[in-house]
């Protein structure tokens, strides 16, 4: 697969996943991320991005794809969130992807082929309890992903991946131990939790070619939860 990228975030989970994935097939990646020292993987080059401080980022002349990775999972009953919550929740998930992406912009319009993939979850399809923040910016991000996905037409595509929970270092207050594991695992109709290395492998997918005809769209890696009830 060739191309050049920017991946935000990477050192642990789907975008670690991802650089492994591109390196493999020749890609060149370029890495955005909050302690790049941390990243071990080999990239094109690593420099420092803080979501919740967006900085200027330094850019190739073109870019074939931007993976947007940040994210938070926040979970609280909403008597006990504070405007602090929400603020932060967007600041992670929203805003720091649109500034990333009008950075990237005029590289990602110069390669004639540009694709941008971001993150949502299956909270914003189906009503969950203790998610009103995390739903709440996630619900923004796939409305403005969208938009984008229709302003920047014909040039850039622009795609969602909105997972069920993964079994990354994210969710590990979630997945800690065998109890809490089986309980998730349980909640969904595959009777498993998403893999990092598969949702990684779609999220290539979305950057290459053969995805060419795909724009505006929402895919579902969630094992059923969204779609599925078993009786």
């Amino acid at each position: 697969m060739s191309g050049t990228y920017l991946i935000i975030g990477g050192n642990s989970g789907i975008a670690n996943s991802l650089i492994e994935q591109l390196n493999a097939d020749g890609a060149t990646v370029h890495a955005a991320l909050r302690s790049p020292d941390e990243l071990k993987l080999p990239v094109a080059s690593k420099q420092t991005f803080d979501a919740e401080s967006p900085s200027e980022l330094d850019l190739p002349d073109s870019l074939d794809g931007v993976v947007y990775c940040p994210g938070t999972i926040t979970l609280k009953p909403f008597h006990r969130l504070e405007a602090s919550d929400y603020q932060k929740e967007m600041q992670i998930n929203l805003y720091g992807a649109a500034e990333v992406l009008k950075q990237a912009m005029k590289p990602l319009k110069k390669s004639g082929r540009g694709s941008v993939v971001l993150f949502s979850t299956v909270a914003v399809s189906v009503g969950m309890p203790f998610h009103a923040s995390i739903a709440a910016a996630k619900g923004a991000v796939e409305g403005f992903a969208r938009s984008l996905a229709a302003e920047w037409a014909p040039t850039v595509r622009v795609n969602l991946i909105a997972p069920s929970l993964q079994d990354t270092p994210l969710a590990n207050h979630l997945l800690g131990n065998e109890t809490k594991l089986k309980a998730a695992e349980d909640r969904h109709p595959l009777k498993q939790v998403g893999d990092a290395k598969e949702t990684a492998a779609l999220a290539k997918f979305l950057l290459s070619t053969d995805s060419g005809f795909i724009t505006g769209q929402t895919l579902r890696p969630d094992g059923g939860l969204s779609s599925l009830r078993l009786f």
